[in-house]
């Protein structure tokens, strides 16, 4: 059974509050990105394992989180032994959710492969426990979340008509380094009602709290920020916490100066696949 794992950007992210528990609350807006997506694959076997192909994912089969949807539901279920193909297309350390996209798919694909019958609301729960934007993946439409990412509503936000071109310098950004810097600040205006307000006028409006750190630590991301909009962009900002840097255009670009000096350059009308 196949299934594809697509990526995901954040529109706009607040970092509102520190928790005791060390996370942070935070508000954002995840969005889909259809057309860029890992290829996972789910076969029943005699041995349960991990087949990787595309870029390397260079973590023990314990912490991978393909391995870890699989326990997961394994706990509660009685699934059998799995060989698991993972095709990887989504740069990893980039703030686009390859990995809890892969997670959320492995609970799909085995939900259906093994019969388990469970609803979209109790995949959601599981995927909470393996990452903060996994339960996203589950739904895979626009939602503006909360909590530390888990809490979601869905959101009106269409943006298939425009072109979103995604750029990751070469280097990764670690979700706790980029936390350890950030001072929370809570907010006057919610997101939702930012991102209603026409993309052009985004570019004023809604922001992305890392920006403001990060930008000061890899100057590169403030520069390719800067090349996007030069370029035509109506509006560009850093996905989740990096390193990837995202910019929505009307139109289709000319990616070949992007692709200098960068690990990864990706454009698409977004449309759903």
């Amino acid at each position: 059974m196949v299934g594809f794992a697509n990526a995901k950007i954040n529109v706009g992210l607040h970092i509102l509050s520190r928790r005791s528990d060390g996370y942070h609350e935070i508000e954002t807006v995840f969005y889909p990105l259809y057309g860029l997506r890992d290829v996972v694959e789910v076969v029943r076997s005699t041995s349960t394992y991990i087949v990787n192909t595309g870029l390397e994912v260079d973590v023990p089969l314990e912490k991978n989180l393909v391995y870890r949807a699989y326990k997961l539901l394994k706990q509660d279920y009685d699934l059998g032994e799995v060989m698991f193909y993972l095709h990887k297309i989504v740069p990893m350390g980039a703030g686009l959710g390859g990995g809890s996209a892969d997670a959320a798919q492995v609970l799909v694909l085995l939900n259906r492969e093994f019969d388990l019958g469970l609803s979209d609301e109790r995949l959601h729960e599981y995927a909470r426990c393996l990452g903060a934007d996994c339960s996203f993946f589950i739904y895979n439409k626009p939602m503006i979340a909360g909590g530390i990412g888990d809490l979601l509503e869905p959101i009106e936000l269409d943006l298939e008509n425009y072109n979103i071109v995604v750029v990751k310098p070469r280097f990764s950004i670690g979700t706790a380094e980029a936390y350890s810097l950030m001072r929370p600040q809570e907010r006057d205006v919610s997101l939702r009602e930012l991102v209603s307000r026409p993309v052009e006028e985004w570019k004023h409006i809604v922001v992305n709290d890392f920006e403001q750190v990060l930008f000061a630590h890899y100057p590169e991301l403030e520069e390719l920020k800067k090349r996007l909009y030069d370029m035509g962009a109506l509006y560009v900002s850093l996905s989740g916490s990096g390193s990837a840097i995202y910019g929505i255009f009307n139109d289709s670009i000319n990616l070949d100066t992007l692709g200098q000096g960068n690990e990864f350059v990706w454009q698409s009308k977004n449309n759903q696949i």
